[in-house]
């Protein structure tokens, strides 16, 4: 038996009505913030009434939970799989995201502002945020752990620690392109962290303080 609520979900109409809810909501928060954008702010981008977003998202918490999911769907939408690949690749996809986001600063700016504000006390976000970062520093560790073996490498002391980086890199490379796009290349920059990231662990090269003492 179809229930009758998640039937009128599944309407081609309330999916296209969600996907415009959702989209303002991405521009709202990445603008204003989860805290001063409101669902009135939204409801008006859409034309419709603040119990108009209540009806199709139920709380401001869940609509900010549905623009985090958003986001994520939007990295993986042209892959046929669907997620996010494994091994090696995955460094390769991670390259891929970031010439992407170029092409969409809203989606970027929402990620930006709502991460940020995921440190503070009782944020709705917070959970995601922490459990995306884990499992991203697993998948990118895992993707290390598989590159060593073939590359022969026997050290690997440095993968938890270059796991780490790269996706700090990348997140601090979009907030440096978000306020200075005509100076930071994201795409190109994000590759050339990533790219000796990598190289550090297969094939590390001389400590920074051999430099210094020269």
């Amino acid at each position: 038996m179809v229930n009758s609520e998640d039937a009128v979900r599944t309407r081609p109409a309330t999916r296209a009505k969600r996907e415009q809810i959702l989209k303002a909501a991405v521009e709202i928060f990445g603008n204003k913030g989860s805290t001063n954008g409101t669902l009135a702010d939204v409801a008006e981008q859409v034309g419709i009434t603040h119990a108009g977003v209540l009806h199709h998202f139920g709380s401001k918490q869940k609509l900010l939970l549905e623009v985090l999911a958003y986001r994520d769907q939007a990295d993986v939408e042209d892959l046929e799989s669907k997620r996010i690949p494994h091994g090696p690749e995955l460094f390769m996809h991670l390259v891929k995201t970031a010439f992407e986001n170029e092409k969409r600063p809203g989606i970027v700016q929402a990620y930006t502002v709502l991460s940020a504000e995921s440190v503070t006390d009782e944020h709705p976000g917070r959970e995601y945020f922490e459990h995306r970062y884990t499992v991203l520093r697993k998948d990118v560790s895992d993707a290390f752990a598989d590159l060593c073996a073939q590359e022969g490498v026997t050290d690997t002391e440095t993968v938890s620690a270059a796991s780490a980086s790269i996706l700090a890199v990348m997140d601090g490379l979009q907030l440096q392109w978000l306020l200075h796009p005509d100076v930071v290349a994201l795409g190109e920059a994000s590759e050339f962290a990533i790219r000796a990231i990598v190289n550090a662990v297969v094939r590390p090269g001389p400590e920074l303080s051999t430099y210094a003492a020269r």
